[in-house]
Parts: C-alpha cells; structure tokens; sequence
C-alpha cells in the first residue's frame, strides 16, 4: 500500500477542524449564577449558552470519522494481507496504532462527558440567604484536555499511517536467497556451439 496523499489530508483535516470545536467548546462553557426569584424568596441558576454542547458533538464527529477512515484504509492492522515481519517499520506501526487508538478514546471521553456534563443544568431552588445554592458546570479544563489529545491522537495517526504504509507487503512476501536465472545451461552450449568455425 502506497501512502495516499488524500488520506492524510482528510484524516489531518478532520482532526485538525475537531481541535478547534473543543478549543471553542472549551471557552463557551456554560457558566451559571444565583439569581433571586423576583417573585419569592427563592433562587435559581441561571445558565449561559449551551454552544459548547453542540461543539463538542461535533468534535466528538469528526474526531470518530477521521478514525474510520484511517482504520478503514490500513484494515486496522488486523484484517490487511500482512506487514512485514521483524521490521522496525511494523513495530512502529504498532506502537503508534496503540497510541493513535489510547489518544482518541480518551479525546472522545473527554468531549462526551464533558458534553454531557455542560448540558446538565440545576433544576432546583433554595431558599434565599438560608441555602447556598450551587449550580452544577463543567469544570474548567475537560474540552482543554480533549483538545490535546486530538492533537497527539493526529500525530500519532499520521506516524500510524505512514509506519503502515512502509510496513505493507500488499500481500507479497520477499523470499530470500532466490534469483532468476537469466539462461540455462543447455541453451548457452547450444549458441556457442553455433558460432564455432568448423
């Protein structure tokens, strides 16, 4: 398997768009505050915008594409013809399939949870200056730390890449200690035989 230049730039695209939603994600976190209800003496949170949930969503899309894609084309180094065995090309291979794999499940935890957890919103009240309220957030941090691990799960995906497409046969193993023979032996008596003078 040659390296495509197409598959690079799609999986470096796609991760690279997913970095920037989880950087948005990141800073347009819901904030909350303690409101007084005009109308009793209670209070309530109130919640800035949701943005950050559909970023992360979409983080969290983009980032799972751009894997299939890349485990698509390379068989996810389970189901290929064979690599090239002994080689410093498949251990490579190997070690970046297991970083690219630990990297982008700990980015799309980071963006699930913490889609799910920005989406979370305190429903109750308490009562005023006798309970502090606490409104639940997204700690500060979870979109930031999704961000990084897209960013090494893209480095670790391209060396991935790249290792597999050194390491790849394409289904041809090389036999050592094997030649052609340009001419047999028969066929060289025969012409020099020809060519003799009498």
């Amino acid at each position: 398997m040659a390296l495509s230049v197409i598959v690079l730039a799609v999986v470096t695209s796609l991760h690279l768009i997913a970095f920037v939603f989880a950087v948005g994600a990141e800073r347009r976190r819901s904030i909350a505050k303690v409101v007084p209800d005009e109308y009793d003496d209670q209070t309530y949170c109130v919640y800035t915008t949701d943005a950050s949930l559909v970023y992360g969503l979409t983080a969290f899309g983009l980032l799972l594409i751009s894997q299939a894609v890349v485990n698509g084309v390379t068989r996810c180094l389970c189901f290929g013809k064979g690599l090239v065995t002994g080689s410093s090309s498949t251990t490579c291979a190997i070690f970046f399939f297991v970083v690219s794999w630990i990297s982008f499940l700990g980015a799309e935890a980071c963006l699930l949870a913490g889609s799910a957890r920005n989406a979370y919103h305190t429903k109750y009240r308490g009562i005023f200056q006798e309970d502090d309220l606490s409104c639940a957030t997204l700690r500060k941090g979870v979109f930031a730390a999704a961000a990084a691990l897209t960013l090494l799960s893209l480095a670790a995906t391209i060396l991935y890449y790249w290792a597999h497409a050194r390491a790849d046969t394409g289904g041809w193993q090389k036999h050592q200690n094997e030649g052609i023979g340009m001419a047999t032996q028969p066929q060289q008596q025969q012409q020099t035989g020809e060519f003799q003078k009498p």
